[in-house]
């Protein structure tokens, strides 16, 4: 019989693996296996932060690129003197796009979901005509009016969802829910009858953009209620993007003339509006990158909160640069509006638990 070999006799057996045959008897240093993330080049993003501290870079991101992009605009439209909202509002759309096809295609930030049919392609063109008139006609009241006022309209958007869920849903919320919503407006109605800067159409415009804005969270809940038709934000983003860009560019044509020109003769003799452009492009972006990020990392329900501090912060700094003047009864106006959303989120989770 042939006497089976041991681990010791199989390693002396082998010259490479005996440490006598080597001159300087060095043992061999085995590496470790390495892990299935390092074998495919593979590192997720913020691998190497804690949760907590990945949390707080992902919120101050949202927070900058939210007040980033309503500064911008601002200073653009109304400081710079490049009035052109609805291109503005286009570039804005083209870089979504742009981005949104990397982020998706390349680095797999989410799966790609595809259109399924020629009606959920026609349900997210509606969608994006939608978001096309909130857009613009918020960018269009920053011409107007200040950022401090225009979020303070903006903050009326639970009331306009209300009102659109029970027109075209017939969905009725509690009496509670309802009662809350009598300080958004009560505020919003102090803070135009103090605002020293107001303008009736910029007011109506960023009117518009609200209820556009809550008109499309109704309308999408409508639409793409089906879990095939069902699209990730990013996902939905990349597809209305490019479908926006299209509507708007005859907007543009029509209502501004020839734009294009116009910025390139610009950009020849002052660059900095290259700069301004692809920067306000970009920070648009990722307003809806942080977005998603803000509501991955934690819950939409904290999207919501931020959101109600944003308008405060925004309105802050936008009187700190641009020193537009308020007064006390303007304040008190965006204070009480913004506590009756804080009123109206706490009465709709009470609600929601009771019919649950």
């Amino acid at each position: 019989m042939v006497e089976a070999q041991t681990w010791t006799t199989r390693r002396m057996s082998n010259p490479r693996l005996d440490s006598t045959a080597t001159a300087d008897h060095q043992l061999l240093d085995i590496p470790a296996t390495p892990t299935a993330e390092v074998r495919n080049g593979i590192y997720s993003v913020g691998s190497h932060l804690s949760p907590n501290l990945l949390t707080a870079l992902i919120i101050a991101s949202w927070f900058t690129s939210n007040i980033g992009v309503l500064l911008l605009n601002k200073y653009l439209l109304s400081f710079y003197g490049y009035r052109y909202p609805i291109f503005l509002t286009m570039l804005h759309m083209i870089s979504c796009a742009c981005y949104s096809y990397v982020a998706i295609n390349f680095l797999e930030i989410v799966p790609r979901q595809h259109i399924l049919s020629r009606k959920q392609f026609f349900k997210i063109f509606a969608l994006s005509a939608i978001f096309c008139f909130s857009v613009v006609c918020g960018n269009t009241s920053l011409r107007y009016i200040p950022v401090s006022f225009n979020q303070a309209i903006g903050a009326t958007t639970p009331f306009f969802t209300a009102i659109f869920a029970f027109l075209i849903t017939c969905k009725k919320e509690s009496a509670e829910v309802y009662c809350a919503l009598l300080p958004v407006v009560f505020g919003i109605v102090l803070a135009s009858n103090s605002e020293p800067l107001f303008n009736l159409f910029g007011f109506l415009v960023c009117v518009g953009s609200t209820a556009g804005r809550a008109l499309k969270s109704v309308v999408q809940g409508i639409l793409l209620t089906s879990e095939a038709e069902k699209l990730h934000s990013m996902n939905l983003l990349l597809y209305m993007a490019p479908m926006a860009a299209m509507i708007l560019l005859p907007f543009t044509l029509y209502i501004e003339g020839n734009v294009a020109r116009i910025t390139l003769e610009k950009a020849k003799t002052d660059s900095f509006i290259v700069f301004l452009l692809v920067g306000n492009a970009t920070v648009a972006y990722l307003v809806n990158l942080t977005n998603f990020l803000v509501t991955k990392h934690t819950s939409a329900l904290t999207l919501q909160v931020l959101g109600n501090a944003k308008a405060a912060l925004a309105a802050f700094v936008s009187v700190m640069i641009f020193k537009n003047p308020v007064t006390v009864m303007g304040m008190a106006g965006f204070a009480v509006t913004i506590m009756g959303v804080v009123l109206y989120s706490e009465a709709k989770k009470r609600s929601k638990v009771t019919t649950h």
